[in-house]
């Protein structure tokens, strides 16, 4: 009745006031008379009058700054995504998507394209808004900045840090003699020419480094400490000689600069003393929050956008700004965190990659054109690269590092990325540099960042000692060892649990590792420690309560499944247990889907999806990350549906062919260490017909009575299952249940499916 009245006053208003509407327009075409109202007489000129507002419409300045970003986030993901996959930091193909964006690729061979969706009059608002993001950037580089690292373990570390930049900023003033007849612009002095070629030469990308660093899991090493201080002091040491080197710039000569200095003296006294300690007492009001209120972030982006409006206004930039307030940021680091994820994902994947290819617009590779200019690029790079990598490798085994580790600092350091960019737009735009100097001085940022990590995989190779991750165990006759890899805690319990219930009564012969693999973007260098520690608190908790102890292993990766595979592989594991979500037993999926395909498929297509072939189970129930592993792992692998698991004290193991024998050991280790009740289900009587399988089911029967339970495939009904606590079976045979379109996937209770 109340769906009738709600249904008849719906009706009755649109209705009433619809035609109350149409009253008023027509009425209203009285009030044309006397006015000059052009209207449409034909169906030709309401179409032309309909194209002519759409062209007007995708031309509106609005119009074509969302166009650029679709087209830059888009084809930035796609070069990151590339050079992630062959080992590469993703800014770099970043950068790569921003010149190929730009008059050197699709801008020669796409000049209407180009002409469409970056006007040059449109470059203005997209610089405007890269800015915004740069500035955003920055901040979160000021904040990833552990200042008390540089307090307690500066000592060698700023020795390195400041030779490579010393020596590489004088060679680069070398170099802008050489270069400065031909390629300064008119007009601008030898002096700021050479100042920027120096601090270009000079710089190091810490977040590129720091995510080789804890990629390569060199962060918890005293090498990774000592590039980590070295790159923290490198870069606060360069933003504050380019602040000084901006101001040489703008005032002309270095006296007149001196009153911009002064003032930027002033501006780092004020923050130091005055802003900092005002954001540490915010800070500590809210240092066990979850969240930060709204009026809290709004003080943090207003102190944020005064500190840039204030370097941007005494002459040095306003990225300086963003950085010391990064920097200043109250030290807490789960404060800082909070602060980084809300700034971080906007900056780098919305607004970052604008700035990218604002720079590829204005790199101009068609502009090398001749051998000459070719070899002086070269020349930038030899340059670079014996400032940096050779300066700071010399400079380490000064001060008392190994051949292999200064080799490895140098390399380290030799890294510019993203920050050398920042350096060399500032540069273009101040006037300093010019066209051709600037694409040089691009290639020279791209090579020196590329060869990184070829570097130090080749630097490994000579002095033949790859780091493994494999924690040492004493093994003095061989052991069950079990490799847990877990990313959601709650899964890593339910892990941990399994890997005890094999265990438990053989820990003098057995060790269980539990491993967390984070992708390197999710982390930040300056709680790298605190992260790893949160990661294994919880698995660390329930190993006490099951009295288990285990061993860990923490690493930044950018391919998870490589490397756990890798892991597994180099460990020497015999099981390597993962997790697999909880969504495939969510509203009993697997029962609801199979039925309703059932009802509307054909029965032989559904056989073809349920094993995969078209895709909706068979490997399709894993999600692309378990595929991956699958694949990838040559380990023992078992996959850990958990469906609520809390004990494994009620076990049922259904064998559908011969190859599902070596189950039997699992089932032996369930029992022995776990006294677990075991039901094998004898489906199409395998127990009969397989002499293997039924001799070693009636071996343990015989050890184990009270344990081992001969179950029909008849008696597995919904009553059995919901006492289960979990299935173990094979990969093969979960396949195979799959495709039976056996009832029992709507009851199951946690499974582990094994792959021998």
């Amino acid at each position: 009745m109340k769906k009738l009245k709600n249904a008849i006053f719906y009706f009755t208003v649109t209705s009433v006031f619809t035609a109350l509407m149409y009253w008023v327009g027509q009425q209203g075409k009285n009030l044309e008379i006397g006015r000059r109202v052009i209207a449409a007489s034909s169906k030709d000129s309401l179409w032309n009058q309909f194209l002519e507002s759409l062209m007007h419409n995708v031309k509106h300045p609005l119009a074509i700054l969302l166009a650029q970003i679709i087209t830059i986030v888009i084809v930035a993901r796609f070069f990151g995504w590339i050079f992630r996959k062959i080992g590469q930091p993703s800014v770099i193909g970043e950068i790569i998507a921003g010149i190929f964006l730009g008059p050197s690729l699709v801008g020669m061979y796409f000049p209407e394209f180009t002409a469409a969706v970056f006007p040059t009059e449109s470059l203005g608002n997209l610089q405007f808004l890269s800015q915004i993001g740069l500035i955003l950037f920055m901040f979160v580089i000021g904040m990833e900045l552990d200042l008390k690292v540089l307090k307690n373990k500066a000592n060698d570390a700023v020795v390195i840090s400041h030779a490579s930049i010393i020596i590489p900023f004088a060679l680069g003033m070398v170099l802008a003699y050489y270069v400065y007849n031909q390629f300064a612009p008119q007009g601008v002095e030898f002096l700021s020419f050479a100042l920027f070629l120096g601090i270009a030469m000079s710089i190091t990308a810490f977040p590129v480094l720091a995510r080789i660093v804890q990629e390569r899991g060199l962060h918890k090493t005293k090498l990774g400490t000592i590039v980590i201080t070295c790159a923290a002091a490198d870069d606060i040491t360069a933003w504050c000689l380019l602040a000084a080197v901006i101001a040489i710039v703008k005032a002309g000569t270095f006296a007149s600069s001196l009153y911009i200095i002064a003032l930027a003296v002033v501006y780092v006294l004020i923050m130091l003393f005055l802003v900092k300690p005002f954001l540490k007492r915010v800070g500590d009001l809210y240092a066990h929050s979850e969240s930060l209120s709204k009026p809290v972030v709004a003080i943090f982006f207003l102190t944020l956008i005064i500190s840039a409006y204030c370097t941007e206004i005494i002459g040095i930039h306003a990225l300086f700004g963003a950085f010391m307030t990064g920097a200043i940021m109250p030290d807490n680091s789960k404060f800082r965190h909070i602060f980084i994820d809300k700034v971080e994902d906007v900056s780098l994947i919305l607004l970052l990659p604008l700035f990218f290819v604002f720079t590829g617009l204005r790199t101009q590779i068609g502009l090398i054109n001749e051998p000459y200019l070719w070899k002086v690029t070269g020349f930038i790079i030899l340059v670079a690269v014996t400032g940096k990598f050779v300066g700071g490798a010399l400079t380490s085994r000064f001060v008392g590092q190994s051949w292999k580790d200064s080799l490895t600092i140098g390399a380290l350091m030799n890294t510019r990325g993203l920050m050398e960019l920042v350096v060399l737009n500032i540069g273009y735009d101040l006037g300093v540099l010019t066209s051709e100097i600037f694409t040089m001085m691009v290639i020279m940022a791209l090579v020196t960042t590329f060869m990184t990590g070829p570097a130090l995989d080749f630097i490994n190779f000579i002095f033949k000692t790859k780091d493994v991750l494999v924690p040492e165990i004493e093994e003095a006759v061989h052991k069950f060892k079990v490799l847990i890899s877990f990313g959601n805690h709650e899964k890593g319990k339910s892990l941990l649990k399994v890997a005890n219930a094999l265990t438990k009564k053989q820990k003098e012969s057995s060790s269980i590792t539990a491993m967390h693999l984070s992708v390197s973007d999710e982390m930040h260098g300056y709680s790298i420690e605190e992260y790893e520690q949160e990661s294994f608190i919880p698995i660390l908790e329930e190993s006490k309560v099951l009295n288990q102890e285990i061993s860990t292993i923490f690493k930044a990766t950018v391919d998870i499944e490589t490397d756990i595979a890798e892991v597994a592989g180099k460990g020497d594991y015999d099981l390597l247990l993962v997790g697999l979500g909880k969504s495939i037993f969510e509203g009993s999926f697997l029962g609801k889907v199979i039925g309703f395909t059932t009802r509307l498929i054909n029965p032989d297509r559904l056989l073809d999806k349920l094993t995969g072939k078209e895709g909706l189970f068979g490997n399709a129930i894993f999600d692309d990350r378990t595929q991956q592993i699958i694949s990838k792992n040559k380990t023992p692998l078992g996959i850990l549906a958990d469906n609520d698991l809390q004990s494994l004290d009620k076990i049922f193991v259904p064998f559908f062919t011969a190859e599902d024998a070596f189950l039997v050991d699992y089932i032996q280790k369930f029992v022995y260490n776990n006294n677990s009740k075991v039901n094998v289900v004898d489906v199409k009587h395998q127990l009969e017909n397989n002499f293997l399988i039924k001799n070693a089911v009636d071996s343990l029967d015989k050890s184990y009575p009270d344990n081992i339970a001969i179950v029909a495939e008849n008696q597995v009904n919904k009553a059995f299952l919901v006492k289960q606590d979990l299935m173990l079976i094979s990969l093969e045979s979960w396949k195979k249940l799959v495709a039976s379109n056996n009832l029992w996937l709507s009851n199951l209770p946690s499974v582990l499916i094994i792959k021998p």
